[in-house]
């Protein structure tokens, strides 16, 4: 899917300085192993992929912003907050110095679901996603990524005791694309890491976008 990584939501953006600041430092602790080991960046066609969010104590949402995945390391000034959404109309609402990424949609979906749930990660990995695929929770090859549909989706999946045992989704229609959620963003991070192939010599050789 070749428009992966661009906005399918209709975005309602209040650009300003990011208030949480401290909270962005943490997720940013954890956004640098998972780029480090190349579950987030950006593939050979300029395309990036991978995203990282977690709840906020107000239930809005800290999330990474649109194409960030090409960046090294990232600052404040690219997280924003989610204060609103709506999946029947494919829109939301965010505050802070950047768009919401093209996933935020994914991230928000869960949060709903499930309420213990306080950070979601969105990365590629090829081999991973092989192996997973249709062995734990699985979404639909016909659904697409960043779409109402695809929230839906989730929302149907994340009910199946299979979701709520492993904490990971594959997502079929979204090559190499695999969630992961949990109660804090080491349990969510450490859903995926703890798995070898995520290890440097298992680093994905997928050619999929995003």
């Amino acid at each position: 899917m070749k428009d992966e990584g661009y906005i399918k939501f209709d975005c309602t953006w209040i650009e300003q300085e990011l208030p949480d600041k401290q909270i962005a430092n943490k997720l940013n602790v954890w956004r640098q192993k998972l780029y480090n080991q190349e579950l987030i960046g950006v593939y050979a066609d300029g395309i990036g992929y991978g995203n990282i969010s977690c709840r906020l104590p107000d239930d809005t949402f800290l999330i990474s912003g649109t194409a960030t995945g090409n960046i090294k390391q990232l600052t404040d000034v690219h997280y924003t907050r989610v204060t609103s959404f709506n999946i029947v109309n494919n829109s939301l609402t965010c505050k802070g110095p950047i768009k919401a990424s093209s996933e935020s949609l994914t991230h928000a979906i869960i949060y709903k679901t499930l309420p213990e749930v306080n950070a979601v990660v969105h990365i590629h990995h090829h081999d991973l996603w092989r192996k997973l695929l249709n062995k734990v929770a699985t979404t639909s090859p016909k659904v697409a990524y960043g779409t109402p549909e695809m929230a839906l989706e989730i929302s149907r999946l994340l009910k199946s005791a299979n979701a709520i045992d492993k904490k990971i989704l594959v997502m079929a229609g979204h090559e190499d694309g695999l969630i992961a959620y949990g109660e804090n963003l080491g349990e969510a991070a450490n859903n995926l890491l703890r798995h070898p192939e995520l290890l440097p010599s298992g680093r994905h050789s997928g050619s999929g976008p995003h």
